[in-house]
């Protein structure tokens, strides 16, 4: 509850307690905060004082106003780190988010061009799988990833009970793996990208093609990631680690 006569304006207590429930995630990045009239009804103020709170509230990029409905909290960009070992599940426990990994598409195919970033034979079979990941069940990034099949032939089943391509990796006897190169570019999204990303087709995504590979450097891993671009922030990290 406000408090009066404190010489602290009862629109600015408003603002303060909103951003305080937005820091602690009571409402997370993307949700939609109450009505004027139950914020009204909440902190036993007009609507005019609730207005004058969000008005500010917007201005500082916390949240955002849509007309006819209503007002959401800012996603703000996902720092996503790139380095040695890039971790998913890691990166977003580090910044107090949850993920999520689906697998969306499996098959066993072969490609001349893959077979060859995975050092292996033309014909080789390669396993495919898709997978869209999540930070607190909004998009980040749908990836396209390639394994030699032969090596990995439980590796879909691994992932889907696991949620983790590290625990995947485990289950078949890698305890740990690192990035070899990383090449990153900006395009735009294919439909079915976008429609998965849950943004138009005309917003630019951040495509990262990369190779993951064991602690000797015998490639493991070959992937297409594409992020979404204005919610995440690729950070890359240098050093050896």
């Amino acid at each position: 509850m406000v408090e009066r006569d404190t010489g602290v304006a009862v629109w600015r207590q408003i603002g303060e307690s909103l951003a305080e429930d937005i820091r602690a995630r009571r409402y997370p990045p993307g949700s939609q905060l109450p009505t004027e009239m139950a914020l009204a009804t909440q902190y036993a103020v007009n609507r005019h004082t609730v207005r004058r709170a969000i008005g500010e509230l917007a201005q500082h990029g916390l949240i955002r106003i849509e007309r006819g409905r209503g007002t959401f909290v800012e996603s703000g960009a996902l720092r996503y780190a790139i380095g040695k070992r890039t971790r998913f599940t890691e990166t977003l426990r580090q910044q107090g988010m949850q993920g999520q990994t689906t697998v969306i598409a499996s098959a066993v195919i072969t490609d001349a061009t893959i077979s060859r970033h995975l050092g292996l034979s033309r014909q080789a079979k390669l396993l495919f799988v898709r997978m869209c990941r999540q930070a607190e069940k909004h998009p980040v990034s749908v990836s396209d990833n390639y394994f030699d099949a032969r090596r990995f032939p439980e590796f879909v089943e691994a992932l889907q009970e696991t949620a983790s391509v590290s625990a995947a990796f485990a289950l078949h006897g890698i305890d740990d793996y690192i990035r070899i190169w990383s090449r990153i570019t900006a395009r735009l999204p294919e439909a079915d990208i976008a429609r998965l990303l849950e943004q138009p087709k005309v917003r630019p995504i951040l495509q990262v093609e990369a190779l993951n590979g064991d602690m000797a450097g015998a490639p493991l891993q070959y992937a297409i990631g594409r992020f979404a671009g204005d919610g995440v922030e690729l950070m890359v990290n240098n050093e050896d680690v």
